[in-house]
C-alpha cells in the first residue's frame, strides 16, 4: 500500500527574523535550556504562537494555527524515544517539524579555568544515537525531521556527587554558539543520503567503518535502524559478521 503524500512545509525562515523572547514565560518554558531557547528563535515567524497546550501536550511552535496549512515544530534536544506518545497523538491530523540539534563543536566553560574544546564532536552518523529508540520515525506521513549540527558552549560546574560519588562536571546548560549545517529528511528513503559512496553491493558494518565517516559502532546502529525500516536486508551472516545489501523493494532511483 503506497503512504499518503505528505503536506507541504513552509520555506524554512531566516535567522534574522524576531522570535519568542520578550514574551511571558507559558508551560514548559521554566526550564528550558539556552539551547533549545535559542533554536526555536531560529525556527520562529512572525505570528507564530509558542508553547501551546494541545492534546494534552505542549507543542514548541505553532504556524498557522487552526488553518490548512498549520505547521507544529518541535525542538527536540533529548531523547527521540520521550517524543514517542507525543507524536502518536499529534501527528494522526497534523504536520510537524521535528528539529533535532547535533553539536559537532563543543566549548567547555568550567568555573575559574580557561574556555576549551572539547574532545567529543558530534557527526550527521550521530543522528541513529536516537533513532535506534524509533528506527521507523520518519516513515509517517505527517512528519518530517531537520538536523541541525550546531557549535554549542557547554557551561560545567563541580558536583562533589558526580562520577559515582567522586566529584566532577556536571553540565548546566547548553549554549548555540553558530548554526553550521542543516539537513532535511522528508521520508524514510531520505536517509539513504547518508550511505557511504563506494560500497560493494554486500557489505558489512566494517565496511562502513572503512570510510572513516563513522565509528563501527555508529555502523551498527544505522544498520540497525536501516534493516528495521526496510532500507536494506540481510543476506548471510559469517565471522565477519551480519552481510546487509539494499532492499530489493526500493525503487532504483532511491537506492
Amino acid at each position: 500500500m503506497s503512504r499518503p503524500e505528505k503536506k507541504p512545509l513552509p520555506a524554512k525562515p531566516s535567522a534574522s527574523k524576531p522570535g519568542p523572547g520578550g514574551s511571558q514565560p507559558h508551560i514548559g518554558t521554566l526550564n528550558e535550556g539556552s539551547l533549545h531557547a535559542a533554536l526555536k528563535q531560529h525556527y520562529s515567524q512572525p505570528g507564530d504562537e509558542f508553547e501551546v497546550p494541545m492534546e494534552g501536550f505542549v507543542v514548541d511552535i505553532v504556524r498557522s494555527a487552526g488553518q490548512d496549512d498549520e505547521l507544529l515544530i518541535e525542538v527536540q534536544t533529548g531523547s527521540f524515544g520521550a517524543m514517542g506518545n507525543k507524536m502518536d497523538r499529534l501527528l494522526a491530523e497534523r504536520t510537524m517539524l521535528l528539529v533535532y540539534p547535533i553539536a559537532v563543536e563543543t566549548v567547555l566553560l568550567k568555573p575559574d579555568a580557561r574556555p576549551r574544546k572539547s574532545p567529543k564532536r558530534g557527526t550527521i552518523y550521530s543522528l541513529f544515537d536516537e533513532l535506534v529508540s524509533i528506527p521507523t520515525l520518519l516513515d509517517h506521513p505527517n512528519l518530517e525531521l531537520e538536523v541541525v549540527l550546531v557549535r554549542v558552549a557547554k557551561r560545567q560546574t563541580f558536583d562533589p556527587k558526580a562520577r559515582r560519588g567522586r566529584g566532577g562536571f556536571r553540565t548546566i546548560d547548553r549554549s548555540l554558539e553558530e548554526i553550521l549545517e542543516t539537513r532535511r529528511f522528508r521520508v524514510l528513503e531520505d536517509l539513504l543520503l547518508l550511505m557511504p559512496a563506494g560500497l560493494p553491493d554486500v557489505f558489512t558494518t566494517a565496511d562502513l567503518a572503512k570510510t572513516r565517516l563513522m565509528t563501527r559502532d555508529a555502523a551498527q546502529r544505522l544498520t540497525y535502524c536501516f534493516k528495521a525500516a526496510g532500507l536494506i536486508e540481510q543476506v548471510d551472516r559469517t565471522k565477519a559478521g551480519i552481510h546487509y545489501r539494499m532492499a530489493q523493494s526500493l525503487a532504483p532511483s532511491a537506492r
